[in-house]
């Protein structure tokens, strides 16, 4: 049996909870007031692990959402997070209820991030995929993702080098180094070569040095 002798206020709307053997813990006033506990009062400790548990859970959802106020997260990238802190099993127990209230969303987060790689970064499809697996982002999501961007990729990428790389095309060899820099920004070699078939020197073979 867990012998409750002392429940007082410690911090906020944490509570220590004193045990007659003097080992002490603490938890949320929810808690306190959900499992009805008092002082004096005995539990069995299979009870009390009830309540240790659902008071985790607490934490660790307060952890999240107190994170996810600052940025969003993808499921693998918050789950590493609270594994931090928290035992595996509160944190599939966390994340489960995340999704199931939509704070989580892979799909949304991977769309958030195409647009962001895409549109604000300039980065390539083969860049897009490796930085979103990076993520923990299923290859479902992924693909789905960036969909809407495949079709106009030389197109943006015509842009790009009109913004960027124009000015440093001056010859063979600064046009190869253009070249790298966009298979390095994750655009094929198809898609540079047409992107840039306007910039051409004498005895250029095309090659990427």
């Amino acid at each position: 049996m867990m012998n409750i002798t002392k429940i007082e206020k410690y911090k906020g709307n944490t509570y220590e909870v004193e045990f007659d053997d003097g080992e002490k813990d603490y938890l949320n006033i929810e808690i306190i007031t959900d499992y009805h506990l008092k002082a004096p009062m005995s539990l069995p400790e299979s009870a009390w692990k009830q309540v240790s548990y659902a008071n985790k859970l607490r934490t660790a959802k307060e952890r999240a959402l107190y994170l996810l106020d600052y940025k969003d997260y993808s499921y693998t990238e918050l789950f590493k997070k609270l594994e931090q802190n928290y035992p595996t099993q509160v944190c599939f127990d966390t994340m489960a209820r995340l999704v199931e209230i939509g704070v989580i969303n892979d799909k949304r987060y991977a769309v958030n991030m195409a647009r962001r790689l895409v549109e604000v970064k300039g980065f390539g499809y083969y860049r897009c995929v490796r930085e979103m697996r990076l993520k923990g982002l299923d290859n479902e999501f992924i693909e789905v993702a960036l969909a809407p961007y495949r079709e106009t990729a030389v197109e943006r990428l015509k842009e790009l080098v009109e913004e960027k790389y124009a000015h440093k095309i001056r010859d063979k060899k600064s046009l190869g180094k253009v070249k790298n820099a966009l298979v390095r920004l994750g655009y094929s070699f198809s898609q540079v070569k047409e992107a840039l078939e306007d910039y051409t020197f004498e005895d250029d073979d095309d090659q990427y040095t």
